[in-house]
């Protein structure tokens, strides 16, 4: 196997997990970030592929303002739809698997149970249709492209990222003693970075192909996860209630329950996920 590999969206919370792993295993990794490169922009995109000649792209570049992509959905579609047009007909152009993340938002949370992979989507806004979009795009130019649906990701990253992540954001509002509300009747299955990066990487190095659901491993709602996070960064004592959607209303329509189970990673005998207590601890003791 070719050990060159390209990853866009390098300096992502996600980016920088599978340059980390890919290096660890023995791979060349050239990272290009949106500075460094406008997926945007084919030529760019098909520039660097031809001169890298990688085997495979892991795209994690994407745009994730899931409220501000209903004020500007040509932005979220570019980066989210057209630009994964661009890096499929450039890996097709140089003979180089895709490797693609989408979200748990291509559902409309109907179901209410976790989402396998064969279950019909159904995007409830811009910025789902954007990256249901990029999953198209990807199938429609390869024939073997691999899809990894994901799930409120957070990594240590997110302490680099301007957006940071959700962890984040509960530990910032708890010591600086402000009052913290939090949806209990949204589920989602939350995802650690570091652990993404490495199940993906096993999928294209078991040489599989289609959509896989790479999620937590636990289905659970925004506000025990909250209360996950406190407790274990032991900060329980935190002014930490529950609201609903009614009392937080947002721009863009989300699915209430986004969870996914992880049916195609476990039937190909992918190590599964752990317990998301014990992801949660993994990032508190990774960020010190």
């Amino acid at each position: 196997m070719k050990k060159r590999v390209v990853v866009f969206g390098g300096r992502g919370q996600l980016g920088v997990e599978l340059c980390a792993e890919l290096e660890r295993r023995g791979y060349t990794v050239r990272s290009f970030d949106r500075k460094s490169l406008d997926i945007i922009q084919a030529e760019s995109v098909e520039r660097a592929l031809a001169e890298f000649e990688p085997a495979a792209v892991f795209n994690a570049a994407a745009y994730n303002h899931v409220d501000v992509a209903e004020q500007e959905p040509i932005a979220a579609y570019e980066a989210n739809a057209l630009a994964v047009r661009n890096i499929a007909l450039a890996c097709r152009q140089s003979d180089a698997r895709l490797i693609h993340f989408s979200t748990d938002y291509v559902f409309d949370g109907r179901a209410g149970r976790p989402y396998v992979e064969t279950d019909a989507v159904h995007p409830l806004g811009a910025y789902a249709v954007s990256k249901l979009a990029g999953e198209l795009y990807a199938q429609a130019y390869l024939e073997r492209p691999i899809i990894a649906r994901t799930s409120g990701v957070f990594g240590p990253g997110g302490l680099h990222t301007a957006r940071g992540n959700f962890p984040e954001l509960m530990l910032r509002l708890a010591r600086h003693k402000k009052p913290i509300r939090v949806v209990e009747d949204h589920v989602a299955s939350p995802t650690y970075a570091p652990l993404l990066a490495a199940r993906a990487i096993d999928i294209y190095e078991r040489d599989l192909d289609g959509v896989f659901h790479i999620g937590g491993g636990q289905p659970i709602s925004w506000f025990e996860y909250a209360k996950l996070i406190l407790g274990k960064a032991g900060l329980g004592d935190a002014d930490l209630c529950p609201t609903d959607e009614r009392e937080y209303r947002t721009p863009a329509r989300r699915p209430k329950y986004s969870a996914l189970e992880n049916a195609r990673m476990r039937a190909a005998g992918i190590q599964p996920m752990p317990p998301l207590s014990q992801a949660v601890e993994e990032y508190l003791k990774a960020r010190g």
